[in-house]
């Protein structure tokens, strides 16, 4: 069944699917809903559920719910000519890994999603009633699942694929408080007698900003601001045209550049330097120091580490990307905590920063934090069913990143949710990766739990 999985898995990434941008993805699993002849509900923000019958004899199991998100965090390495609007994303096998060629590949959590239309196809396993629910923009704001109706799924058990730990079931995830801020930029005649050049770094290797901001990697965001601050301070005659800095609102930013006029080339890095054509206007410099100010100020990286869970991050904030646009900065952050009081409290502290610097800022997620009961009869079958096909009982955890349970607590009472999944290394970023034996092995787990819950 792994080979039916990848196939799907190559189908899927074939369909472009940024979040945001989820209408033909949307349409393509509708296509495989009755391509199968499987009933199937959309709703407005084009989240999905397909409903499959028992097999028979199991009609009177109570309703399963397999649960994934179809979006994906599109990024790819500089210089690497792609569009995320329509642009297939390439995989590959190597040594044991599934791979994506200058971007990133989409495991995350479109893995999980053909798992479970394999399932949705499949004539010869055994299980209860069925519902796949599958939802919308969970990398960049979950407006998705905020958004679900209560009726939308029947099921009260379910089965999240977004798992990202192989051995592990996931127990709780850390609340998220996304925001957008705007900061002024006031525009100027561009000065002749300068040259011009493109300054570039490569800060670090990004990453997902929850589960590898402990890693200790550096933030193109942070170094870019930086280092324009120190240069202004070494050569007060220099201007800047232009600022980009990350990849996406949910990734560590790995790369920046600015574009700045100088009369020398002296005092510029000594790499990532090009020469580059006189831009049509520059920014002001009361402009670009506010932004440094507040990017100075903005924490990043691990505020907190847990009192209650050891090793793990009870809070952390990342700021995402730089744009500059015709007459204003953009720039967002993702403050996450497994406390919901100072997730709100650090969030509001960084709009009154960017408020303070004559900007405004615009929540765009507000995720509440989320725990399952870990002594249930539903995690125990989970568990046993891992012991006795894998040999091992998972490991319980919380997980500093965001998952839409929080939500589907809210809407759906009595929901359990226990979430598992092939091993997947740094997804948001170029060098996302997901073990080919883990496939597998979660596959048989996912199958034999089926089987077990439509007893």
């Amino acid at each position: 069944m792994s080979e039916r999985i990848f196939q799907l898995f190559k189908e899927l990434n074939g369909v472009p699917r940024p979040s945001w941008h989820e209408e033909r993805v949307a349409d393509w699993l509708c296509g495989f809903a009755e391509n199968h002849h499987l009933d199937y509900q959309r709703d407005d923000h084009n989240c999905i559920v397909i409903r499959k019958p028992a097999t028979p004899g199991r009609e009177q199991a109570p309703i399963t719910v397999m649960h994934a998100h179809m979006d994906m965090v599109c990024v790819a390495e500089e210089g690497k000519a792609f569009n995320p609007l329509t642009d297939p994303i390439e995989s590959y096998i190597e040594n044991g890994w599934m791979k994506a060629r200058g971007t990133s590949l989409g495991a995350d959590n479109g893995m999980g999603l053909c798992m479970a239309l394999a399932v949705m196809e499949s004539d010869s396993l055994e299980h209860g009633p069925l519902e796949l629910f599958v939802t919308t923009n969970e990398e960049d704001g979950m407006t998705g699942a905020a958004n679900i109706k209560p009726g939308f799924i029947k099921g009260r058990r379910m089965i999240d694929l977004d798992s990202e730990d192989y051995d592990t079931i996931t127990t709780g995830a850390a609340g998220a408080y996304l925001q957008n801020h705007r900061l002024p930029l006031k525009r100027e005649q561009t000065p002749e007698e300068l040259h011009y050049y493109k300054v570039s770094i490569q800060s670090s290797t990004g990453g997902h900003s929850g589960v590898d901001i402990n890693k200790g990697r550096k933030s193109a965001v942070k170094e870019i601001c930086a280092l324009l601050d120190k240069m202004f301070q070494e050569d007060p005659t220099m201007v800047v045209a232009d600022i980009t800095a990350g990849e996406a609102n949910a990734s560590i930013p790995a790369r920046a550049s600015v574009i700045i006029g100088k009369t020398t080339a002296e005092g510029l890095p000594a790499e990532g330097v090009s020469e580059c054509e006189k831009p049509e206007s520059i920014i002001s410099r009361t402009s670009v120091m506010a932004l440094i100010r507040a990017i100075g100020r903005i924490p990043y990286g691990v505020i907190k580490m847990s009192e209650r869970m050891e090793g793990t991050v009870e809070t952390s904030n990342n700021i995402g990307v730089i744009r500059t646009q015709e007459d204003h900065f953009h720039v967002t952050t993702h403050t996450r905590s497994f406390i919901n009081t100072k997730m709100e409290r650090i969030g509001k502290e960084i709009a009154d920063e960017i408020v303070q610097n004559g900007g405004c800022s615009e929540i765009v997620m507000s995720t509440p934090a989320w725990q399952e009961r870990t002594d249930s009869e539903f995690m125990h079958l989970v568990e046993q069913t891992f012991e006795d096909v894998l040999g091992f009982r998972p490991r319980l955890v919380e997980m500093h990143f965001v998952m839409e349970m929080g939500y589907f607590v809210e809407r759906f009472p009595g929901i359990e949710i226990i979430p598992i999944g092939p091993r997947i290394l740094e997804p948001h970023s170029t060098n996302e990766r997901v073990e080919i034996s883990t496939i597998g092995n979660i596959w048989k787990v996912l199958v034999e739990l089926l089987k077990r819950l439509g007893e």
